[in-house]
């Protein structure tokens, strides 16, 4: 009876548990355009529901709807069993009215209780007035897609395009300013790629964005725009003066369909396949406009920004004489903080000190890094006393106030006990120098070995014999040095000499996969065949191989720029061609063309 009355008892608890986490959770896109249909769901996370009450769609004409579905999932974890079943309310809505609308809230009925869902808004553009968008009957939860070109296509710079903005353009030294660069598509793009080089007179942060990127849309000059911040960095100029950040380069890949003529396969729905087309887009330039720091302070600790504060704490408080005792200094602000010095701390005479170790609590945000940094001082005392830390002093420049502002913390205190061998007699008011462990020495008392007054080095035998030895060390020296220099000169020379060759063998390897049909083994061959070829030819290690770095060298030796470019270009296209649909065999059969053909103009040019 008792174990019946246990089950009983366990079951009401689930059932009241189970009743008590209902949830009703609208899902719905942020965006859509005119005439688009979209779904709106409203999802039950029970199955016991004995009703829903959903009101009006503001904006929207419902086309069907609700259409019910349920799923269900059961897992075992860890030995313990679970099982969910969910039931959605779906309704299938088009846009009439541009305008941003709430959705209505739905209510349901479970178990005798009610629960309502969560509000959310839709924002209904206008409709593309290029007449480009040929989805605006598609049904689905995203937002409006972006255009799917024909292949061939022309890719314009209103198709396709990013902008920069900086947070602000006049600003002190060593101040943070955040640059934005935003991408803008009317096409269908696969991936994105580019860098912010290396600057001269800034030091960069990237701000770390999501990989998965989720198009939000605007509205530019009649059209709607897909948009998404590409990256994000965060500069602190170094330098005053204009200083301008240069235009970067992002190569996207543009998705276009490529569509067959072929009347069977058009008839099964068929015919089409996906192509990818590489466009380089040009974000342009900057030029920032960096002031001066006013008269700085004497005790300038180098940080600019806002919000600084510091803390800092001494322990142990009590210490016997010899024993280390460590001062921690916390520092939090928003700025420049990797780049600023560590507070001075003026210890007591009779205290050794160390240089601190620093603990970096940053991140990387808008306004620059924000968070704190921890220092660590370490210090010892020598003798016994009661000893007094002064204030730190930490001084920065406040961007908000456009001055100098500067933080103190208490004083510290520490008690040093004496001990054996830490010296108590005082001589001149000065304590007698004892040996602390092994770094601190008497001065030697005996007599050290010295030569006889009146002796002469100088037009001895051992004198005329260390520069004969001296000479004979260098000309060996240089010897070694001569026949080293040479045998990598014979061996550079040999490599250039069979790099022809070496390429050669690479290629028919090549031409077997060509004819067993391997196009991925093609292209890794091809792609061996001209690296190689041009490291060898060049004396290039692999670590320096570079298009750009291999654009130099052969123009450094005389190579004319069309044949630069056409080797650059048919490496370019080989590395393209591994992913890229298409003809296989064609292309297998250009690509080889064109290797050859360049690798024999570069060794015609070469002899």
């Amino acid at each position: 009876m008792k174990r019946m009355f246990l089950l009983w008892l366990t079951m009401v608890l689930f059932l009241l548990e189970a009743v008590g986490q209902v949830r009703v959770s609208l899902q719905a896109p942020a965006q859509t355009e005119v005439g688009q249909r979209i779904r709106v769901s409203y999802v039950v996370n029970t199955q016991d529901v004995d009703n829903i009450e959903v009101g009006e769609f503001p904006g929207f004409e419902v086309l069907y709807g609700p259409t019910t579905s349920t799923s269900s999932s059961f897992s075992i974890v860890n030995g313990k069993t679970s099982h969910s079943t969910q039931v959605t309310y779906s309704y299938t809505l088009q846009a009439k009215k541009a305008g941003t609308y709430k959705l209505p809230v739905a209510t349901v009925k479970s178990n005798g209780q009610t629960y309502r869902s969560n509000q959310a808004s839709i924002q209904i553009l206008q409709g593309d007035e290029s007449g480009n968008n040929d989805n605006g009957g598609s049904t689905g939860n995203g937002s409006t897609r972006q255009r799917l070109q024909s292949a061939g296509e022309r890719i314009t710079k209103d198709d396709l395009y990013i902008t920069v903005t900086a947070s602000k353009r006049k600003l002190y030294e060593q101040e943070a300013v955040l640059l934005t660069y935003k991408l803008y598509t009317l096409v269908s793009i696969d991936q994105c790629m580019g860098k912010m080089p290396d600057l001269d007179g800034f030091h960069t942060q990237e701000i770390e964005l999501p990989q998965q990127k989720t198009l939000k849309y605007e509205r530019v000059n009649g059209r709607n725009y897909g948009t998404v911040v590409w990256s994000q960095y965060v500069l602190f100029p170094q330098k005053t003066g204009t200083l301008t950040v240069p235009a970067i380069e992002f190569e996207a890949e543009v998705v276009q369909q490529e569509r067959s003529i072929d009347p069977f396969d058009a008839f099964f729905g068929g015919g089409s396949s996906l192509v990818r087309v590489k466009k380089t887009i040009v974000a342009p330039a900057v030029e920032l406009q960096v002031e001066p720091l006013p008269a700085r302070p004497a005790n300038f600790s180098g940080a600019v920004g806002t919000q600084f504060s510091i803390s800092g704490s001494l322990t142990p408080e009590q210490v016997d004489a010899n024993d280390a005792v460590s001062l921690r200094l916390v520092v939090n602000g928003v700025g420049n903080m990797k780049l600023m010095k560590a507070p001075t701390i003026q210890w007591p005479k009779d205290f050794e000190s160390y240089d601190p170790k620093m603990n970096d609590k940053t991140h990387v945000g808008t306004n620059g890094a924000s968070g704190n940094v921890v220092y660590d001082y370490t210090a010892v005392p020598r003798h016994g006393g009661r000893y007094t830390v002064p204030p730190i002093e930490f001084c920065y420049f406040d961007t908000n106030t456009r001055s100098y502002k500067t933080l103190r913390t208490d004083s510290f205190s520490v008690a040093v006990a004496k001990t054996a061998g830490s010296g108590v007699r005082r001589v001149v008011n000065q304590e007698d120098l004892t040996v602390l462990n092994s770094d601190i020495r008497y001065i030697k008392t005996e007599m050290a070995d010295v030569l006889p007054s009146g002796t002469v080095f100088f037009g001895t035998l051992n004198y005329v014999l260390s520069y004969v030895g001296s000479l004979m060390c260098f000309l060996l020296f240089v010897a070694i040095f001569y026949r080293q220099a040479k045998a990598n000169a014979n061996v550079a020379r040999r490599r250039g000499r069979r790099a022809g060759k070496a390429a050669s063998k690479r290629l028919k390897a090549a031409s077997k996969l060509q004819k067993e049909g391997d196009s991925r083994a093609f292209y890794e061959e091809v792609t061996r065949a001209l690296w190689g070829y041009i490291g060898d030819k060049l004396n290039l290690p692999v670590a320096e191989l570079s298009k750009d770095n291999v654009g130099e060298q052969l123009a450094s030796r005389g190579v004319g720029e069309e044949t630069i470019g056409r080797f650059l270009q048919v490496l370019g296209d080989c590395e393209f061609a591994q992913y890229a649909p298409g003809d296989a065999s064609a292309t297998m059969e250009k690509l080889y063309a064109d290797a050859t053909d360049v690798i024999n103009e570069l060794e015609t040019m070469s002899k």
